[in-house]
């Protein structure tokens, strides 16, 4: 049986980075968005997985809590 999943690059798939106000502080996030998830790394110890819904919302999957002010702060910065 073949798998017909789609693996083709979706739009603004790639890496970025960018300084965030985390915790009082200004920190590097880095985010890797393959398809509908977004890894996200901030200040090199903060990690988390993201699930872009279809309604174009952000789901937290995996990881580190992250706060939903963030979390917006992230969807702006990568999808726009």
């Amino acid at each position: 049986m073949i798998d017909t999943q789609d693996i083709t690059p979706a739009d603004k798939d790639g890496k970025y980075e960018f300084k965030i106000f985390y915790s009082g502080r200004e920190v590097v996030c880095r985010v890797e968005k393959e398809q509908t998830i977004l890894h996200v790394t901030i200040d090199d110890n903060i990690n988390a997985t993201l699930k872009i819904n279809a309604d174009g919302s952000l789901t937290q999957t995996d990881g580190n809590d992250i706060p939903d002010s963030s979390i917006e702060f992230i969807k702006k910065q990568i999808l726009g």
